[in-house]
């Protein structure tokens, strides 16, 4: 008789990965939290091996159960990098509640209105976040579980102390037998480019992200991770690498000490760092300034905006020379979708294509991954059949498929038909980003969808177009935005100079914007720019301090032209 195969898929939990790391290095290191200094003037850490993470992980996921927390609620989580945060976020894997994870910095009224949306049902949170509890409880009003991690004042619920008391002794927790599409965590978009949205994310995901970063990377447990932004650090926990917090704002990476970030690799001996360029830009700054290497690393991360070419030249000369850069491509819906290598870049000299106006060059999609260009709609686009796919060199939209392509956003339903497209066997994300493929399927990047100016004589793409103002000397960045109704735009560039480029005078500014000018008067794609604005500090996303808000400088322009 044949047997029947079993098509149960088996249990999947990312926090599983916790649990096998902690049987095979129970001593090393999985956290370390810069704390004060000692007498010396020498920095202090503090730190939880693997075992003693796994058991904090067990006693709190037993405590928060004991109080309450159920499988599958929704746990707004607002606890700020360190001990405590991780060992929360993979207890609340292995229960089988949901994280969700909403970032602070996007301003009071996206977060009220992201935290409406989702509807917790717990809310575990540093005392600031439950002062705003107390303050907004309109759009608390569906929590249940209430836990402050730290000093509780005149609000109710437990502690992060009642937890561990419920919990201790209880040894070990058996994990929530969850599937591979079984959701795990809800990650709100940063908001940059419209409302931020919840994206559901699967334990599948996760752990294929998880194995990417593995595979491609080539990161091995013992290695030690320092990371601008905390999410990237919970991948990092689970391939049994050590991180190290570093000693900064999360939400203001563009204003970090340089110093101290030197001072943890150094002391560390950090192999690999995560940050935005705004990040990279303070670090190499002060390298730079006190003739600094950073010999430990073998790998610098850089995402959540272009990599400017000069700061990856930058970078590379304070980096050992088997060590690289790399700049991986991809959005909170898809990451990653490419991963580009500084070195390789470099070498291919694709700057001079950049600064031609030819795009940003960010290498082909990762393996087991699909690429399409398709013709630019504005409008939904119910299946991938359906789009029209374009041939190398011609700009249209960016679609993807993979393994750790999101399937959708929390309730909201508008802008899943905006942004999925349905395939043969899963859905097709639509990146809202534009930009072409070369001869070779390489990815080049054009910039957002919703920024391109749409004039009389045709379509401008911001990337592009503000690549050729960028070859100036005395400009940091600059910004293209268009005034009026789609079609009949007025194309405007906006200019940041770098600090201690900035023009003293009206005599001195208008003679740097002909300048400007000309150097766009030069080039086809930017020749129809007339209208030239300088502008003291771009305002940027709240996430990586590098993304530009487009919208808010198109406001600021409108008032400026009297357009």
């Amino acid at each position: 008789m044949t047997a029947v195969p079993n098509l149960v898929p088996p249990p999947l939990n990312i926090a599983d990965r916790l649990r096998n790391l902690a049987g095979r290095y129970p001593h090393q290191r999985a956290v370390v939290v810069p704390e004060g200094y000692d007498r010396g003037g020498r920095r202090t850490y503090a730190h939880l091996t693997f075992a003693q993470l796994e058991e904090t992980i067990d006693t709190y996921a037993h405590g928060l159960v004991q109080l309450g927390l159920q499988p599958g609620m929704r746990t707004l989580l607002m606890v700020k990098p360190s001990l405590e945060f991780f060992g929360l976020t993979f207890a609340l894997f292995r229960v089988g509640a949901v994280p969700v994870m909403i970032d602070p910095a996007m301003g009071k009224t996206n977060v009220l209105g992201a935290i409406s949306e989702v509807e917790p049902e717990a809310f575990v949170a540093i005392p600031r976040g439950h002062v705003a509890r107390t303050l907004y409880g309109k759009a608390f009003s569906s929590v249940k579980l209430n836990v402050t991690v730290g000093k509780k004042l005149f609000w109710g619920g437990h502690t992060l102390e009642d937890v561990v008391k419920a919990g201790a002794g209880r040894g070990r927790f058996e994990t929530a037998a969850t599937k591979s599409e079984d959701l795990a965590a809800i990650l709100f978009t940063s908001g940059s480019t419209g409302a931020p949205k919840g994206v559901l994310y699967t334990h599948g995901i996760f752990d294929a992200q998880v194995q990417i970063f593995e595979d491609d990377f080539g990161i091995e447990p013992g290695e030690v991770d320092l990371s601008a932004f905390p999410l990237f650090s919970l991948f990092s926990a689970a391939l049994g690498v050590t991180v190290l917090v570093p000693d900064m704002d999360a939400t203001k990476p563009a204003f970090v000490d340089g110093a101290k970030i030197v001072e943890a690799v150094r002391d560390q001996g950090v192999t690999y760092a995560f940050g935005s360029p705004a990040f990279w830009h303070r670090v190499a700054g002060y390298c730079e300034a006190n003739g600094v290497t950073l010999s430990s690393l073998r790998r610098v991360l850089m995402a959540g905006a272009p990599a400017a070419p000069d700061l990856l030249e930058r970078l590379v000369k304070i980096i050992p020379e088997g060590a690289d850069i790399f700049t991986p491509y991809g959005a909170t819906e898809c990451l990653p979708i490419t991963l580009p290598s500084g070195r390789d870049i470099l070498a291919r000299g694709v700057a001079a294509e950049t600064a031609k106006g030819k795009g940003t060059f960010v290498a082909k999609p990762i393996a087991n991954s699909r690429l399409a260009i398709i013709r630019i709609d504005d409008g939904p686009i119910e299946r991938f059949d359906d789009a029209e796919v374009l041939p190398p060199g011609e700009i249209g939209e960016i679609a993807v498929k993979s393994r750790v392509t999101t399937q959708g956003y929390f309730k909201r339903e508008k802008d899943d038909a905006k942004s999925k497209m349905r395939g043969d066997d899963r859905n097709w994300h639509r990146m809202g980003d534009v930009g072409y493929l070369d001869a070779e399927g390489n990815l080049w990047f054009c910039g957002r969808k919703s920024h391109r100016v749409q004039t009389m004589d045709g379509t401008l793409f911001t990337v592009c177009c503000e690549a050729i103002f960028n070859t100036h000397p005395r400009v940091y960045r600059t910004a293209l935005v268009g005034l009026g109704a789609p079609g009949a735009q007025r194309p405007v560039i906006i200019v940041e100079c770098h600090p201690d480029q900035r023009p003293q005078g009206a005599a001195e500014e208008e003679a740097l914007k002909q300048e400007l000018l000309a150097l766009g008067a030069a080039n086809p794609l930017t020749a129809s720019i007339a209208d030239l604005l300088f502008h003291p500090s771009f305002p940027v996303d709240a996430r990586h301090n590098a993304k530009i808000r487009r919208e808010d400088l198109t406001d600021w322009a409108r008032k400026k032209v009297g357009h």
